[in-house]
């Protein structure tokens, strides 16, 4: 299972993170065409190989068109977007299903700990600099580098955050700033001793989002490629972050996880898909619904989440929070999965995502993405089943290879 180990000594952004995801040998050009679909305007991609404290590393940054003409560069462009507004600007474009997916939930980390911040509605949250074009670059990025890579899995380190206060739209803000404190929770952090923000929203938001703490190298890693993607300061310390690319071993890729349940019948349904979605930006990887009969014979459903363990405690007060429900139930359980790959295939000049899956080098599985078929099986009037079938015999592979 390809794993990454991000190793934040000197803090992380989202660029710092980009630029090492970059520098272990995610394509650029393909990058740089997914981003396109998102139709962002003008900007000019930087990358380049920088050296910190005598290592050599990969510096990439956004760079924009001022308003009056002048350029400037990542980090101090003001447009603000809320949550709605990028979401929209993510689903509207071609990325592949799991790169939306995926991309929200970082976005939609962000903007919960924002909002709780601020004390605001979700959707009255404007991103300030989050919600720039650099930003979304950068998470957007990210992912699609992820993807390239065939990374399945991360690990982040205990991250330093630096000390001292920083300047924001909202004034002087304590280091960690308040929206990065929030974003930390989940994972571990020291300050250390450095007067500069080392650690960003976006770069907490990814590691959030994205890995699972890890105080050391993960048992079972090997380490195959390193690389290191550069910030803009310059400091007594090498300001990177490091990124180790390897594989874990078939005993450590049987995930040990946990199943979340409560049972409810006394709550409406129409909260029940505000809550899955919750649970899903707070970390749950997966969130199902089972119909049963309770006590009385009444009827009911039982909530179910599976999770790592890092993010028990947030799905617990979640469910407790925003359900009815008075306790919550757990147990761990063992999973193996899949290997997972995209391919796009072309149907009557439309471009369709297939997934597929491989499990000890064979193929198991192959589907395509539904809402890309239905697109063509509305605008042409084929049956649905039919595109479906054909988007998978495109591909050449089948089951028994």
């Amino acid at each position: 299972m390809k794993t990454i180990y991000v190793e934040a000594f000197s803090g992380i952004s989202g660029n710092m993170f980009l630029g090492a995801l970059l520098g272990l040998g995610a394509p650029l050009d393909k990058i740089k065409e997914e981003l396109a679909k998102m139709q962002l305007g003008s900007y000019e991609i930087i990358h380049e190989s920088v050296n910190k404290c005598g290592i050599q590393a990969t510096y990439f940054n956004v760079r924009l068109p001022h308003e009056h003409g002048h350029e400037h560069e990542h980090g101090h462009t003001h447009e603000h977007r809320n949550l709605e507004d990028i979401l929209q600007i993510i689903n509207a474009s071609g990325l592949s299903r799991e790169v939306k997916s995926s991309c929200a939930k970082v976005f939609e980390l962000l903007a919960q700990a924002e909002a709780k911040v601020h004390g605001k509605p979700l959707a009255e949250v404007h991103f300030h600099e989050v919600g720039a074009v650099d930003t979304i670059i950068d998470i957007v990025g990210s992912v699609l580098a992820l993807e390239y890579l065939g990374v399945k899995r991360g690990y982040i380190s205990k991250m330093q955050t630096g000390t001292g206060f920083v300047k924001c739209a909202h004034g002087m803000m304590p280091i960690p700033a308040p929206a990065t404190a929030e974003l930390l929770k989940t994972l571990t952090y020291y300050q250390g001793e450095l007067k500069k923000e080392l650690v960003t929203p976006t770069g907490a938001a990814l590691m959030a989002a994205l890995a699972v703490p890890s105080p050391d190298v993960p048992e079972g890693f090997t380490c195959s490629a390193i690389a290191y993607g550069a910030g803009t300061w310059d400091l007594p310390i090498p300001n990177a972050v490091r990124v180790q690319l390897g594989e874990i071993n078939g005993k450590q890729a049987d995930d040990a996880l946990l199943v979340l349940e409560t049972n409810i019948d006394d709550m409406s349904g129409e909260i029940y898909p505000y809550v899955t979605k919750l649970l899903f930006a707070q970390g749950a990887l997966d969130v199902w619904l089972t119909p049963i009969f309770m006590k009385k014979g009444r009827p009911a459903y039982k909530l179910s989440a599976l999770a790592d363990r890092e993010h028990l405690q947030a799905l617990c007060g979640l469910i407790l929070k925003e359900t009815t429900s008075l306790g919550v139930r757990y147990g761990e359980v063992r999973r193996t999965t899949a290997d997972r790959h995209f391919v796009s295939v072309r149907l009557r000049e439309e471009e369709i995502a297939v997934k597929t899956g491989s499990y000890q080098g064979k193929l198991t599985t192959c589907a395509a993405e539904y809402e890309d078929c239905v697109k063509l099986a509305e605008k042409t009037g084929r049956p649905l089943k039919e595109i479906l079938a054909a988007a998978c015999q495109k591909t050449g592979h089948t089951c028994d290879e």
